[in-house]
C-alpha cells in the first residue's frame, strides 16, 4: 500500500463489495491499517462480523465474551468506534468502563488515531477530523458533524442528546468487585437507570466483558425479560463443547483445540494458563462459562475438607495404600460410551466411610478407551486393596466393563439407575448440606477437587456431569443403601436431639448443633466442641518413610492430572 493512497481508495482496491453487506471493509481491515503489528485471527474475524451486524441492525444488542488479552477492546471499542464512525459520522457513542480513567483512554485511542491518520506528510488519510473547540479525550466530536465519543465511568452519568450507540467494556475490574453483591448491583442499577435511558431509537448496544461471576450484567442481561434479544458470541480458549449433545463451537473447532492467540499463545501456553488458574477461574475467564457461587443443586459452601491425609503405605503390596479405622471403602466408576474427543470422560472414585462421614480418597478423570478403562480400573485395584465393593453403572462401555473383569475382580456390582441423573443429585444433596462429605485439601490430594467442586456447582447445565454423577451413585450407596444408612440416620438424630434439648434448656439449638457437628469431624476430640483446643506443639521432623510417601503421593498427582 502507497503511503499516500486514501481511505476510500483503500477500501475500493481492498476489498470487494457484496450484496448483502455494505462496501465498507471490516474493522479488523483498518486495524491493520491504523496499528499494522495487529494480528487477525479466526476469534476476530468473528468479531469483526459481529460488529458490523450490530451497527447494521436497528435495536441490536450484542454480548462478546473472549478470554483477556486477546484483543477485543482494541476490535470492539476502539478499532470498532472508529470504523462506525467511519461508516456515519454523525454516530454519536458512547464507550462506558468500570472506571472513567480506562472509558478516556479508549476515547483517546480513537481521538489520536484521527488526528494522526489526516495525510500529512505523506500518511493515510482518514478522512476524518476533530472539532477544534470539541476535542477532550473524555468528550470529543467530529467536525462539521455531530458524531463523537463521549466516555465514562460507571459511575458517571450521560448528559446531552441521546446516544446513537453504547459500548461497555469490561465492566468490572477485578474478581473481588465481580464476587460482591453490592458492585454487581451498582452496575445493574446503572444500566438501569442511566445507560439504557440515553439510547436513541434504534440504537445498537455491544457489551464485551470477561466473564467473572454468572450474576454479572452478561448474566443479568440474558437472564432478564428481553433476554432474548441478546445476541451472544462467547468464544472460549479450549473447545470443550460435546457435539452429541447437540454443542458447538463459534469458531467450529474440534473438542480439545485452543484457540488461535491474537497474542501468539502457544498451546502449551494455554495449558500453563489452565493449570495456574484453577477450574473456577479458568472457566469463568478463559471459557466464559463462570458456575454459580452457590449451585443449583449442590451448593460449594457445603463441601467440607479435610487436611491430613487418611491413608498411609501398605505394609505389604508396593504403590499400594492402606487406611486405618474405616468402616467401609467402596469404589464408584461412571463409563463413557467410546474414546473420541466429543465423548464423556471415564471416572472412578475411592471413598471411605467413618461413621456417617464419607471421604474422597482418589479419583481418576480421563477420556480412555475401553482396553485402557479396563487398565485403569485394574490399577485403582491395587492401589486401593481394602476397597471391597466396585460399584459400575450398567451402561455406556460399564456393561462391557463388568462382563469382563467380573471373573477376575471380586466386588464388582452393577448398578442400574431407575432416576434421572437430577434426581440422584437431589437424593444425596442433604448429606453433603449436613456437611458428612470430604474432599481432600489440593496440597494432600491425589487428584483436582476443584474440578469436581466446579462440575457440581455447574449441574445440570454443565457441559459434563461425570463426576456428579459418579459422586451420586457412590454417596447412595454408601448412605441412603448400603451399610452407612444407619450412621446416617443416627447422625441426623443426633442433631435433632442436640437441638431439642438446648431448646429445652433456653439455649440457641443452632449452636448445639454446630458443636455436635464438630464432634463429628475427622480426628476430632468431642471435648473440644466446649472447649478451646491446646496449641499445636512444632512439628517433629520428617522421617525418610514420610517422605518417600510425599513423592509417591506428588507422583500419583501428576499421573491423574
Amino acid at each position: 500500500m502507497a503511503a499516500t493512497l486514501d481511505w476510500a481508495e483503500y477500501a475500493a482496491r481492498s476489498f470487494e463489495p457484496r450484496p448483502d453487506v455494505d462496501r465498507w471493509p471490516t474493522p479488523g481491515a483498518l486495524a491493520k491499517v491504523v496499528e499494522p503489528a495487529t494480528q487477525q485471527t479466526p476469534a476476530l474475524d468473528l468479531v469483526d462480523e459481529a460488529v458490523r451486524w450490530a451497527y447494521s441492525t436497528p435495536h441490536a444488542r450484542l454480548l462478546v465474551s473472549m478470554p483477556p488479552q486477546e484483543g477485543k477492546s482494541q476490535r470492539v471499542t476502539m478499532t470498532g468506534s472508529l470504523w462506525a464512525l467511519h461508516r456515519n459520522r454523525d454516530l454519536r457513542i458512547g464507550i462506558v468502563s468500570y472506571n472513567k480513567p480506562l472509558a478516556e483512554g479508549f476515547g483517546r485511542t480513537v481521538r489520536n488515531w484521527i488526528t494522526t491518520y489526516n495525510g500529512d506528510d505523506g500518511t493515510l488519510d482518514l478522512g476524518l477530523r476533530i472539532a477544534r473547540d470539541n476535542g477532550a479525550a473524555s468528550r470529543w466530536q467530529l467536525s462539521s458533524h455531530a458524531g463523537g465519543i463521549i466516555c465514562v465511568g460507571l459511575k458517571g452519568s450521560l448528559t446531552g442528546r441521546p446516544l446513537d450507540a453504547l459500548v461497555i467494556d469490561d465492566p468490572f475490574a477485578d474478581k473481588e468487585q465481580a464476587d460482591s453483591a453490592y458492585y454487581r448491583d451498582r452496575i445493574w442499577g446503572w444500566w438501569q437507570s442511566v445507560g439504557s435511558t440515553r439510547l436513541a431509537p434504534g440504537a445498537p448496544v455491544i457489551v464485551i466483558l470477561t466473564r467473572w461471576h454468572e450474576d454479572d450484567i452478561a448474566g443479568r442481561l440474558l437472564a432478564a425479560e428481553d433476554g432474548h434479544r441478546w445476541r451472544v458470541l462467547n468464544i472460549p480458549a479450549l473447545a470443550d463443547h460435546d457435539p452429541e449433545k447437540g454443542q458447538s463451537d463459534a469458531l467450529g473447532r474440534e473438542p480439545g483445540t485452543w484457540l488461535q492467540s491474537a497474542r501468539g499463545r502457544t498451546p502449551e501456553e494455554w495449558e500453563a494458563i489452565r493449570i495456574t488458574a484453577g477450574t473456577r477461574v479458568f472457566n469463568a475467564l478463559y471459557q466464559g462459562r463462570p458456575s454459580p457461587d452457590s449451585g443449583d443443586v449442590w451448593q460449594r459452601s457445603w463441601w467440607r475438607r479435610y487436611a491430613v491425609p487418611l491413608w498411609t503405605q501398605h505394609p505389604t503390596v508396593p504403590d499400594a495404600y492402606t487406611v486405618e479405622e474405616a468402616d467401609q471403602i467402596v469404589m464408584s466408576w461412571d463409563m463413557a460410551f467410546k474414546d473420541t474427543k466429543t465423548s464423556d470422560f471415564v471416572v472412578g472414585q475411592v471413598w471411605a466411610r467413618r461413621g456417617a462421614n464419607v471421604y474422597l480418597l482418589d479419583q481418576i478423570r480421563k477420556r480412555m478407551t475401553f482396553t485402557e478403562t479396563l487398565t485403569a480400573f485394574q490399577a485403582l485395584v491395587r492401589r486401593w486393596p481394602q476397597a471391597t465393593g466396585k460399584y459400575v453403572e450398567d451402561k455406556a462401555n460399564g456393561t462391557a466393563v463388568i462382563n469382563t473383569l467380573k471373573s477376575k475382580i471380586p466386588g464388582i456390582v452393577e448398578i442400574t439407575p431407575t432416576e434421572s441423573k437430577y434426581a440422584r443429585a437431589n437424593a444425596v444433596a442433604p448429606v453433603i448440606q449436613a456437611g458428612n462429605v470430604f474432599l481432600p485439601e489440593a496440597e494432600i490430594a491425589l487428584f483436582d477437587p476443584e474440578e469436581l467442586i466446579t462440575e457440581a456447582a455447574e449441574f445440570p447445565n454443565g457441559t459434563h456431569d461425570d463426576q456428579v454423577d459418579t459422586t451420586s451413585q457412590a454417596l447412595a450407596q454408601m448412605l441412603l443403601d448400603g451399610t452407612g444408612a444407619q450412621a446416617w440416620i443416627d447422625y441426623v438424630q443426633r442433631l435433632a436431639q442436640a437441638a431439642a434439648e438446648a431448646r429445652a434448656r433456653g439455649a440457641d439449638p443452632y449452636e448445639a448443633q454446630a458443636k455436635a457437628v464438630a464432634s463429628n469431624q475427622p480426628d476430632a476430640d468431642p471435648a473440644d466442641a466446649d472447649e478451646g483446643t491446646e496449641p499445636a506443639a512444632d512439628p517433629e521432623p520428617e522421617d525418610p518413610v514420610a517422605v518417600r510417601k510425599r513423592l509417591r503421593d506428588q507422583a500419583f498427582r501428576n499421573q491423574n492430572r
